[in-house]
């Protein structure tokens, strides 16, 4: 396809496959009006976000102290914090990353939470910070919801699932045709000017980011209200009946007895889901588990693992003898039924793969282990779940690091470049918008209704999207001439 000279006229398509392409740049100019905006934000949100995460963690968890001698007991660190926030009450536990790195814990006071770091060998407290009220957590209230809660979920999530077809339109505008081939397809022509030049590196490098984006755009759309939680998610969560875990070697050495016969009870089930554990936006909890029912406390169900009544230096210890290596979190109890809960998790950046992913959980008053979830009882798209969001978050190591930079700073061009190229071709004066011109083969566009059909069975929204604009086009567009003429 040759490019158009700025104010001349648009030469008519002629053989089949003009046709083809004609629809297809429509489609990826119409989707591109709704999908931009929505790229751009999560693009630039996104690269701050990876930023802020590699250089302070979770509020100053990254705070360097010198190793001297033994660790403090983790409940002297949790009465400490509590004693620096009058009336406190800790709620969760952070292992120091390295020996050479703070331990952190949250406390909650009259509903305000509050971290505090602490050096775990003096016990000093080094800073005191608001729970999950950093600049990360309001970056990532904008990357997921705009700020709007549900609705802004839903628009962004209409967004990715278009730009699935922005994508796939993409690709084709820029397959090799004609005397180019696949180097004007994967080298951009820098000699070009004008159009060319912007419309040569906006198709070599969207052709080379094609593959990432897609993953970016799925892993983000797991998350998502409706594809993401009333499809996949629904049915990859990890289901309940296999929470009570077979005796193990592992545990019989942490609880000091040769043998551990399964009690025969029937695990109790919270009211509450994993998702409850989140805090604000965070997506904290392995993606999986969100929408699996938590144990309860409260009865003799489960594999007997901690002599008596547990307490957090009793949980931690337990943690560590089972292998829980580098940092890992526990949670505490919240509520008569609420469960001990030790996890070690890639949606929590708790480590560098999804590999070593493990969710224990333990009855507050017997000790007993109730659930014992490690990556390994993942389904096989959990699993991938499991590494997409390590890999979307950049939590692989240095090269994850540069790469997701590279890709966010590669998406902001794209979307630069899409309107540079739009405001080039747009005539002067035009009073338009001056869209791709329509194919004059109008029976090409029955593949595009199996399409939109086969676009709403499997991303709802996008389908929604489409047959709303469809229909305004039919009624209000055709009654309004003058909107229609703007829009064209």
């Amino acid at each position: 396809m040759t490019d158009i000279p700025r104010g001349t006229a648009v030469p008519k398509a002629e053989p089949a496959a003009s046709n083809t392409y004609f629809i297809a740049w429509r489609w990826h100019f119409y989707a591109g009006l709704y999908v931009i905006p929505f790229l751009t934000m999560l693009a630039l949100t996104g690269l701050m976000m990876l930023w802020v995460s590699w250089s302070s963690g979770i509020g100053s968890e990254r705070l360097a102290v010198t190793p001297s001698g033994d660790l403090l007991p983790a409940s002297t660190l949790q009465a400490t914090a509590e004693a620096a926030v009058p009336g406190a009450t800790a709620f969760h536990y952070l292992e120091p990353l390295a020996a050479d790195r703070v331990a952190i814990v949250a406390v909650a006071a009259d509903g305000v939470k509050t971290g505090v770091a602490l050096d775990p060998y003096s016990g000093e407290v080094l800073r005191s910070f608001d729970w999950q009220a950093g600049w990360y957590d309001w970056l990532s209230v904008i990357h997921g919801t705009l700020m709007l809660g549900v609705t802004g979920d839903r628009m962004i999530e209409i967004a990715a699932s278009l730009g699935l077809i922005m994508i796939a339109t993409g690709i084709y505008l820029h397959w090799p045709r004609g005397q180019s081939g696949w180097r004007g397809a994967l080298v951009p022509r820098l000699s070009a000017r004008g159009r060319s030049w912007w419309k040569s590196l906006h198709g070599v490098l969207g052709f080379w980011v094609s593959a990432l984006l897609v993953v970016f755009l799925v892993s983000g759309l797991s998350w998502s209200g409706v594809w993401g939680e009333k499809f996949v998610q629904a049915w990859n969560t990890f289901p309940a009946e296999k929470y009570a875990p077979p005796p193990s070697e592992a545990v019989a050495v942490a609880a000091g007895e040769a043998t551990h016969d399964m009690a025969m009870h029937e695990m109790p089930m919270s009211d509450d889901v994993h998702a409850k554990m989140n805090h604000g936006a965070e997506k904290e909890v392995p993606w999986t588990l969100e929408q699996a029912p938590m144990p309860a406390s409260g009865s003799l169900a489960g594999t007997a693992a901690i002599d008596g009544a547990p307490d957090l230096d009793s949980v931690v210890g337990f943690a560590r003898a089972l292998g829980f290596d580098g940092r890992f979190q526990v949670a505490l109890p919240d509520g008569p039924e609420g469960v001990w809960t030790v996890s070690h998790d890639s949606a929590s950046n708790d480590g560098p793969g999804a590999g070593s992913d493990r969710t224990l959980h333990l009855d507050r008053y017997t000790g007993n282990v109730l659930a014992d979830i490690r990556y390994a009882d993942y389904s096989p798209y959990a699993k991938a779940m499991a590494w997409g969001v390590a890999f979307h978050e950049g939590d692989l190591g240095v090269w994850n690091l540069v790469l997701n930079t590279l890709f966010c700073l590669s998406v902001v061009f794209l979307t630069v470049s899409g309107l540079v190229m739009w405001w080039k071709r747009r005539p002067d004066r035009a009073g338009r918008l001056a869209a791709p011109p329509r194919s004059p083969e109008r029976s090409l566009w029955k593949g595009a209704a199996v399409l939109v059909v086969i676009l709403s069975a499997l991303f709802p929204l996008a389908g929604a999207a489409i047959v709303a604009a469809w229909l305004l086009d039919l009624t209000l567009l055709r009654l309004m001439p003058g909107l229609k003429r703007a829009v064209s």
